[in-house]
């Protein structure tokens, strides 16, 4: 199946005037279009376990978000927060010739497609373990979590980490907080990750946007699943009771078995949650 990895610059209202954003993007596949948002130091090929399913009934964009992947940093004027991002996306989508496309979020991502969803710019939004839901303990567990994370990304030579991803143990003490099944994760998909999560010129700036960030809207009149892994180690799965309280007419599924990014965990569940709520 052809796939375009490619990258796309467009420009985005600032308080100091337009500024332009480059986003990377690979897409592929064919039908209605489905949008695919990573987490926060992740990148798009989180999706890759699924992109192939989802390619057979779909026109499928997977995003480096501004700031992770290859993607570039947003320029001076654009903050890290939804003000700033969901507007950016939807530039995208113009850019793209997309209108209103299905989407699909993980964690960052998914507060992302539910915001998308309230602002009206989407079809339908699957959303897998978003943030948003958390009390302020809740929060600041997840928040430090990803920065330890992150600093032994950055601490970690290379050649360590490319040792440690040939091992099940290795890719274990590297990924088992965000997967449940981490000896499952290729070799060289955890190198990259770990490298991804090391780079991301966004990460400090959107997590000090996530701060004061809750969910609370409703998304009416649109198709919305809430999917929560029932082994997510990073935002406990009782948050998705949050999430359907919040958002009533949702459909709250559980992934049993899936940790916090489960596209890699259950690739077949995960495509089926996403390709049910976009038909």
């Amino acid at each position: 199946m052809a796939a375009e990895v490619a990258e796309v610059s467009f420009a985005v209202e600032s308080p100091r005037g337009p500024r332009t954003v480059t986003v990377s993007y690979r897409r592929t596949g064919s039908g209605a279009p489905l949008l695919l948002l990573h987490g926060i130091g992740h990148h798009r090929q989180a999706w890759d376990p699924v992109v192939d399913v989802l390619a057979a009934e779909r026109d499928v964009i997977a995003v480096d978000l501004p700031g992770f992947g290859v993607s570039p940093p947003l320029p001076d004027g654009l903050a890290y927060g939804l003000p700033s991002v969901v507007p950016a996306l939807a530039a995208l989508c113009a850019a793209l010739d997309v209108e209103r496309p299905h989407v699909a979020g993980n964690s960052l991502g998914g507060l992302l497609a539910l915001e998308l969803g309230r602002e009206k710019l989407v079809r339908s939004v699957t959303a897998l373990s978003p943030a948003g839901f958390w009390t302020q303990a809740e929060r600041r567990y997840a928040f430090a979590t990803l920065l330890s994370m992150r600093r032994l990304a950055s601490a970690v030579p290379v050649p360590v980490i490319e040792r440690l991803s040939r091992s099940a143990a290795g890719r274990t003490a590297l990924t088992s907080t965000i997967y449940a099944r981490p000896a499952r994760r290729a070799p060289e998909a955890v190198v990259a990750e770990t490298l991804a999560l090391r780079y991301a010129t966004g990460f400090e700036q959107t997590l000090a946007a996530g701060r004061d960030v809750v969910f609370r809207d409703d998304v009416p009149g649109l198709p919305v699943t809430i999917a929560w892994g029932t082994r997510d180690r990073l935002l406990l799965r009782r948050q998705g009771v949050r999430a359907k309280r919040a958002v009533p007419e949702a459909r709250l599924v559980r992934l049993p078995g899936c940790g916090h990014v489960p596209m890699n965990d259950d690739p077949a569940r995960v495509a089926r949650v996403i390709l049910d709520t976009s038909r």
